[in-house]
């Protein structure tokens, strides 16, 4: 098993704090978990198919009204995946 540094602003420290304080677990078992949570969600991305992405960002599917004029298509995807990352 190995060793970390791993150096974290006031945010993360905080967030830490809370999350062993929440769950009664050490710090390395909160990593971990993190560590694996972290994990889990990046594999459920990648075999996301790319219609299950398409459908995800709320684009027009066939037959539907445009969201911009063609000329305008790049802009208009860019600013859906903005606002769909705020959440």
């Amino acid at each position: 098993m190995g060793t970390r540094t791993v150096r974290l602003d006031a945010a993360a420290e905080a967030t830490l704090a809370d999350l062993q304080r929440r769950t009664g677990l050490s710090i390395s078992d909160v990593m971990r978990n993190a560590l694996l949570a972290y994990t889990t969600d990046l594999d459920a991305d990648i075999r996301r198919r790319p219609g299950e992405v398409y459908r995800s960002l709320g684009l027009p599917r066939e037959g539907e009204r445009a969201v911009a004029p063609a000329r305008q298509a790049k802009e208009a995807v860019v600013e859906i995946i903005r606002r769909k990352h705020r959440r």
